[in-house]
């Protein structure tokens, strides 16, 4: 009879989960391996595209068309006052 163990294939190796085979360790055994869950590739990447027309977007607001940057620099870091630099 055929019996079933639970494994999780990662780099082209499988960790077992709950039971071990009974497996000599430089002995070849014949698998079936099944997958169970969808494989997504890539999922976490962000998508370069959407976030380029993003920030095209924000930037064709002018937002800060009505901001000094020198001005907002000064009143927002948090160094302190170094004489002759402003």
């Amino acid at each position: 009879m055929l019996k079933t163990f639970n494994g999780i294939l990662k780099n082209n190796s499988i960790q077992w989960v709950d039971e071990t085979p009974p497996v000599e360790f430089d002995a070849s055994v014949k698998v079936n391996v099944t997958l169970l869950e969808e494989i997504t590739i890539n999922k976490s990447q962000s998508n370069g595209q959407k976030m380029a027309e993003a920030l095209t977007k924000i930037s064709q607001n002018n937002n800060f068309a009505n901001v000094n940057p020198q001005k907002w620099q000064q009143e927002n870091r948090l160094d302190r006052y170094i004489p002759e630099r402003d």
